[in-house]
């Protein structure tokens, strides 16, 4: 095991470890072969029985992808090495050698409280998306793979600096391949767990790195809506940040920003993302809508004397009703009161739904839905907006309202025009920012190589 002061391969002496696992070590150290010595970071991996070989592949592709690139923002490789050990009990170490960049990582400043600003968090972007457009228009093209807070560093020059190409991959080397999942849980989009990353891939994970930044939340721990991050009610910042953000991090390759240079194009006309257009009130319609970036709130009144045509047509029925037990003497009075008061249930069954208003209120988090009677609650629900999978209408005792499905569970409105439940299904539908209600899954737990 290298100790602090050894000096590897006859140059780098040992300073001070920065990190290391069950097989890899990173160390500061002094290149001695300059003079006056220079502050140099060496990796070190060791060929153990233990260690899987994916992890050797992964450090030598490191290695050979480090040496063909040149980036100022990019630590520049210096050296490669072997340690044969002269011990039968130590295992030979493999030895890879970067410029030591001066300055700390966005992780470090996160976990010491910082709280990153609208126009911080632009000039990141900006950093990174400049590396990525080299990184991506090379050929073929290199992708990082894991983007995050700890492999960005704040250089003392205020520059962003991107490391650790311990994922690195090259695109064109992996077609038809087997393939190790790498990657930091949260930060790493779905085509990636199939082995299938592209240039998109890195942008996913910029945006999620971004999302870390501004609230302050790692994206494993923020809720999700149809596999889309929700964050737009943790942040104060301008809302075209907000669409270019959500547009690095939608789930569907399809519906992502597909190149960093786009992606740059954008960030400096991101006034130009607007949200969804949404469809206008109807004329007449008595719903109260009101909606921020935080909360949409949706109140559907009762149709009270709207109902005065049920009631008509009711009464005109009973009217004819009531004749009959004329004609079924001698048990008239019998079933005039049987007659009676089963048109009383029937009323009541047939009139109350016209005295229920329905209550919807969204958050980032929850649905909370609430039933009134004569304006007061007689029942309420709160549900996870993940675990909404459908809203629809859906016709209920000869009325349409529009339908929440839960799980196995179904919430629906009172009854409501065409015109009325199309448009709070539409004003739903953008809010929670999907195109269409589609089973809502959780992301899939799997497990990483980490390099």
């Amino acid at each position: 095991m290298p100790q602090t002061g050894e000096i590897l391969h006859d140059r780098y002496q040992l300073k001070e470890k920065l990190g290391q696992n069950a097989s890899r070590q990173t160390w500061l150290a002094a290149d001695l072969g300059i003079n006056p010595p220079e502050p140099v970071i060496v990796k070190l991996l060791a060929l153990s029985p233990q260690m899987q070989w994916d992890g050797y592949k992964l450090f030598e592709r490191e290695a050979q992808v480090l040496q063909n690139l040149n980036h100022p923002r990019i630590p520049k490789y210096r050296d490669y090495f072997a340690i044969e050990s002269q011990l039968q009990e130590r295992s030979p170490w493999f030895g890879l050698v970067q410029n030591y960049i001066l300055g700390v990582s966005l992780q470090q400043l996160l976990d010491e409280g910082k709280h990153f600003t609208q126009e911080q968090v632009i000039e990141i972007a900006r950093d990174v998306l400049k590396i990525l457009v080299y990184l991506h228009e090379l050929n073929p093209p290199v992708l990082h793979r894991d983007i995050k807070p700890s492999n960005l560093i704040w250089g003392e020059d205020r520059q962003v600096y991107l490391v650790d190409f311990g994922a690195v991959q090259d695109q064109a080397a992996v077609e038809g391949a087997t393939f190790t999942v790498v990657g930091t849980y949260g930060y790493v989009p779905m085509e990636q767990f199939g082995g299938r990353a592209v240039p998109a891939s890195d942008l996913y994970a910029l945006g999620a790195t971004l999302i870390h930044l501004i609230t302050g939340v790692a994206p494993a721990e923020l809720p999700t809506c149809d596999l889309r991050l929700q964050f737009a009610d943790r942040v104060a910042i301008d809302q075209g940040l907000v669409n270019w953000i959500g547009k690095l991090t939608e789930p569907a390759l399809y519906e992502r920003i597909s190149t960093a240079r786009q992606a740059l194009r954008t960030l400096e006309n991101r006034h130009t993302l607007t949200p969804p257009v949404t469809s206008h009130k109807p004329t007449g319609s008595r719903i109260q809508l009101n909606k921020s970036s935080s909360q949409l709130e949706i109140k559907i009144p009762r149709r009270g004397l709207q109902a005065l045509s049920t009631l008509y047509l009711l009464g005109s029925s009973a009217g004819i009703l009531f004749q009959l037990p004329s004609l079924l003497k001698p048990h008239a009075d019998v079933f005039t009161y049987l007659f009676g008061g089963l048109m009383l249930l029937v009323l009541i069954i047939l009139l109350l739904p016209a005295f229920i208003e329905t209550d919807l209120s969204f958050n980032r988090e929850y649905l909370k839905i609430s039933w009134k009677l004569f304006g007061l609650c007689y029942w309420r629900r709160r549900v996870h907006i993940s675990k909404i999978s459908r809203i629809y209408e859906q016709e209920a005792k000869g009325s349409k309202g529009v339908t929440i499905q839960v799980g196995a569970k179904k919430y629906t409105s009172n009854p409501l025009s065409e015109v009325e439940r199309l448009w709070i299904i539409q004003e739903v539908r953008d809010w929670l920012g999907i195109k269409t209600m589609k089973r809502i899954k959780a992301v899939p737990k799997v497990a990483y190589t980490t390099p």
